[in-house]
């Protein structure tokens, strides 16, 4: 499976209507959309809450006052936070590359994009199944600890019919207390275990496959990079949460050389894209059953190459 990571984010402003679209034109099989509330409790499609990386919020004089420090996974966060904007504030935004020094194409469209709510993100999806005339999913992920701000992504995924265990919409998070409250209250769409390293331990394994059909984890679990940054050997853990019944998918991939195993690389410069099918190829030999990648174009590539080895791969 081919999971577009915010879209096609190495080509197009991150969680975008027009990363979303691309992504799916280059054949990802699903979206994955981050989503934050804003201070009237309206879901829109951004990685965090904290918006300066991601739009031009700092350009907004209007919204000057509203710069604060809050303080998240230990860390002093200043910026500009969704759920202190509402929907109308939030909407005046425009959306920018996070990483300008790399994605150079990507910055020419700096400020004609908005930030799109989650309304918006279905609607596209039911427009894209009509002109592409196939399948396409979306993973949700809900990037708030709130509880209750999953269930409000539920319960609207049930008002559009998408609360079926056959459906295009599978719903993450990164706590499994959540998702097992999901399924005690009725939930029947597709869910995943978003795990991070360090908490993908066996027992944390058994308690996903009770409630989860896939579990998501950093590639570094999966294969690590040697101490020189070369691409490792697999690890095992794939063939244990396979065993559990769970589909394991890994994240994050990137093309840009930086971003890399460094026999993966192609010269010098750091924004150059280097082999990221070849990297995506090894995972799948190593048994992962989809990958979210920033490069959906290179992932089709490498599930292309890897059924067909006779396929050329970047």
């Amino acid at each position: 499976m081919v999971v577009g990571h915010r879209g096609a984010c190495g080509y197009r402003p991150e969680h975008t209507l027009a990363s979303y679209a691309l992504a799916a034109r280059m054949g990802a099989d699903y979206v994955s959309v981050d989503l934050v509330v804003t201070a009237d409790e309206q879901l829109v499609a951004r990685h965090e809450s904290e918006l300066s990386s991601s739009t031009d919020v700092a350009r907004r004089h209007e919204l000057a006052d509203l710069r604060r420090v809050r303080h998240l996974d230990g860390y002093a966060v200043q910026g500009w936070f969704a759920d202190d904007l509402t929907l109308d504030q939030l909407r005046r935004l425009r959306a920018v590359e996070r990483y300008p020094h790399l994605r150079h194409g990507s910055v020419l469209y700096d400020g004609l994009l908005d930030v799109p709510t989650l309304e918006e993100v279905l609607q596209l999806r039911a427009a894209l199944v009509g002109q592409l005339g196939r399948a396409l999913g979306l993973v949700l992920a809900v990037r708030c600890p709130d509880r209750r701000q999953v269930t409000t992504t539920w319960r609207l995924l049930q008002r559009h019919d998408l609360d079926r265990p056959d459906g295009p919409v599978m719903l993450a998070a990164e706590s499994l207390t959540v998702l097992e409250a999901l399924r005690a209250e009725g939930a029947r769409l597709p869910l995943a275990w978003r795990a991070l390293a360090g908490e993908c331990e066996p027992t944390d394994l058994r308690r996903a496959a009770a409630v989860a059909q896939v579990v998501a984890t950093d590639k570094q679990v999966v294969m690590p990079r040697r101490l020189d940054g070369r691409l490792g050997e697999p690890t095992g853990w794939v063939e244990r949460a396979h065993r559990l019944g769970l589909a394991v998918h890994a994240w994050t991939f990137r093309a840009d050389n930086v971003h890399l195993p460094t026999d993966l690389q192609i010269g010098n410069d750091p924004s150059r894209l280097g082999h990221g099918a070849r990297e995506m190829r090894r995972f799948a030999r190593a048994g992962v059953d989809g990958w979210a990648t920033d490069h959906a174009d290179r992932g089709v590539l490498a599930r292309r190459s890897d059924e067909h080895p006779a396929v050329g791969g970047a």
